[in-house]
């Protein structure tokens, strides 16, 4: 998980602009707002596992790749594919096409960059 939204408090506490980079193809334009957003939930073992080349404590081994357990056996495991950060803690979206900043009054006009297909 990015965990970009506690990034963007970070920032904000900070006083630093916080840009997210996203592909258009990750915004929706007919969702109210990110409450509307379904967080697709990976499996756990994705990150209760680990691998990597053989150590024998001295060198790597990259001909042999172990796998390692880094979660206990038997707990619940919750792995997000992503968080949705709020609109109000986010300054700008780079796109592959261009930047999307917030106007004068705080409000992002991200039609903006789909009208660049025309």
């Amino acid at each position: 998980m990015f965990n970009l939204h506690l990034k963007a408090i970070t920032a904000r506490y900070h006083g630093v602009r916080f840009l997210v980079a996203a592909p258009r193809t990750t915004i929706d334009l007919s969702a109210p707002s990110g409450e509307a957003i379904i967080i697709e939930e990976r499996p756990g073992i994705e990150v209760a596992v680990n691998s990597g080349p053989r150590f024998d404590g001295v060198s790597f081994d990259t001909s042999a790749v172990e796998v390692v357990r880094v979660a206990a056996e038997g707990i619940d495991i919750w792995n997000p594919a992503f968080d949705v950060t709020p609109a109000d803690l986010i300054d700008g979206i780079i796109t592959e096409v261009g930047v999307a900043e917030k106007d004068d009054s705080g409000v992002f006009h991200l039609e903006t960059l789909f009208s660049l297909d025309s």
